[in-house]
């Protein structure tokens, strides 16, 4: 059982932005032990999208509901179940560590592996709205920390991809790609404001915060196409 409390904000990166940066934080931050991984996460709502379009309405308050994976797992493996809300900018994660196997015995019959706080949490938000897999998504993330606070840390994710079909964590099939180019959601993870010399360099380069939701992007770019 884990939880985390945060301030997260995002920069979408073009390439040539993504090279830049690099070169100017390397003497600051220091690349996570993890290196560059792959995270696979299967999302959950419920027929009506309600999670997915009270998150684009940008409320005071929002939650999420995920599984995740740290690359392509088998039944055996780790995974974690995760609830995220956001309460005016400030992020709390609580999640709970099982094996895949178990996530799909409480998924098909609702048998809890455990029956601590956050698992009833998330067992509340699965009855209440009636939750079930929305989307496979993955992507690539590169993640850093900064040498003197390991609470100052810094993600790039590219190579975007997720399905609407065979929404299984254990099983690699093809994708569709969110963006026709090569762009790096930048995420910026703090526990206060972030230090002087950080804010120059995004400055410096014109980088500016966006709002961005990989899975609010991908849910608005299906709903325009319909």
């Amino acid at each position: 059982m884990e939880f985390f409390r945060r301030i997260e904000k995002k920069y979408i990166l073009t390439e040539e932005q993504y090279n830049q940066i690099i070169k100017h934080i390397n003497k600051y931050f220091i690349m996570d032990i993890h290196g560059m991984s792959t995270i696979c996460n299967i999302y959950f709502d419920n027929d009506q999208n309600d999670l997915i379009i009270q998150s684009l309405e940008s409320p005071l308050y929002k939650e999420k509901v995920r599984l995740r994976s740290y690359g392509i797992p088998l039944l055996d493996s780790n995974v974690f179940l995760e609830i995220k809300k956001k309460y005016d900018g400030v992020v709390s994660k609580r999640r709970v560590n099982m094996k895949l196997s178990e996530f799909y015995n409480y998924l098909n019959n609702r048998v809890k592996p455990f029956d601590n706080q956050v698992m009833k949490e998330i067992d509340y938000c699965f009855k209440h709205y009636k939750l079930k897999p929305k989307l496979f998504l993955a992507y690539d993330r590169i993640a850093y920390y900064e040498k003197n606070n390991d609470n100052f840390r810094l993600t790039f994710d590219f190579n975007i991809r997720s399905r609407k079909e065979e929404l299984y964590l254990e099983k690699n099939f093809k994708n569709d790609y969110l963006f026709d180019y090569k762009y790096y959601i930048m995420e910026v993870k703090t526990l206060g404001s972030m230090p002087l010399w950080f804010t120059s360099i995004l400055t410096d380069l014109k980088i500016y915060p966006a709002s961005f939701s990989k899975y609010g992007e991908i849910y608005k770019k299906e709903v325009i196409h319909v």
